[in-house]
């Protein structure tokens, strides 16, 4: 069998030897021969990262590598690295920081000879993120799957196998604006979970800022579903009915009590509490304007710069 274990890679030149020399060491217990290569996607590193991928090609053909003209995330670096694995028998994504730890690949590899098309490995705990990452990550499964048209596993990441049919039909979606996560639960074929205990990351650190996560947040909620643009309509109806409430209460008032000047504080209320929903909606439509922008350009997902052993 002839199977692509794909990592991107950006700024990893401490964990890189780590994760190399892991990976060499390890066995597999199936008894059919495993041809296993390494397919290294660099996704535009500014440290030494590249250096060390060109080293590593140089000593074992089974290693391969992209690099890409500058950094262009990792949703890009895992497409790109599917395009160039899709007449393998099967892809397994895996991150270069060992926090999901290599035990899981026989295990995904045996899944699949049982049928599954796709095998992914889910968190059972995530002791090692700060307690401000565990608690955004658990608020972001609920409400994208409270959204989506398809909710996806909870704490499910990218680490997982594919199998062919499951990496060609990924490569049928054309958008640019891509949450790899969804399109993986999109696609559908027969999938199946393996639990992992989330490890700490071994060598390096997380490239990956609470901005950055919050705009990934952002993309992969707006890309998964359109039900926060057609929420608003259902919300300008509620508040236009308040509204025709209020306006009728206020006419009654005015027959049976007269018209006395008052009402300074709830009318600066009501100004800013509708003022506040209309910004909202707008900045919900941009959000969702800005993507279809982003995909009128017809740009390139992704520029390769080089390719070795490719």
């Amino acid at each position: 069998m002839k199977i692509a274990l794909l990592i991107p890679v950006y700024n990893e030149e401490e964990a890189l030897p780590l994760f190399y020399d892991t990976l060499q060491k390890f066995s597999f217990p199936q008894k059919e021969r495993i041809e296993l290569h390494y397919l290294f996607v660099n996704d535009g590193s500014q440290d030494k990262t590249f250096s060390l991928l060109k080293k590593i090609a140089q000593e074992n053909p089974l290693v391969h590598v992209i690099s890409f003209s500058r950094n262009f995330g990792k949703e890009a670096a895992i497409t790109a690295g599917l395009t160039a694995a899709q007449n393998y028998d099967a892809v397994i994504i895996m991150d270069v920081d060992l926090q999901d730890p290599p035990s899981l690949i026989p295990t995904f590899i045996q899944k699949w000879q049982e049928g599954f098309e796709m095998v992914y490995a889910v968190r059972t705990t995530r002791a090692s993120d700060p307690w401000l990452k565990r608690i955004t990550a658990n608020y972001f499964y609920k409400f994208y799957n409270l959204l989506a048209d398809r909710p996806m596993p909870p704490h499910a990441g990218d680490c997982r196998l594919l199998s062919r049919v499951v990496i060609k039909s990924l490569l049928q979606l054309p958008e640019r604006e891509r949450f790899m996560k969804g399109l993986f639960n999109w696609v559908g074929f027969k999938s199946t979970s393996v639990p992992s205990v989330r490890q700490p990351r071994q060598a390096g650190n997380t490239k990956w800022n609470y901005w950055q996560l919050w705009k990934f947040s952002l993309q992969g909620i707006t890309a998964g579903s359109t039900l926060l643009l057609r929420l608003w309509t259902y919300v300008g109806i509620i508040i236009a009915i308040i509204a025709v409430l209020f306006a009728c209460w206020v006419a009654l008032k005015k027959i049976i009590y007269g018209n006395p000047v008052n009402g300074y504080a709830s009318i600066m209320v009501t100004i800013l509490f509708c003022s506040g929903i209309q910004l909202i909606s707008l900045g919900i439509i941009g959000e969702y304007l800005s993507r279809i922008f982003m995909e009128a350009k017809q740009r390139p997902l992704y520029l390769i710069e080089e390719k070795i052993n490719l």
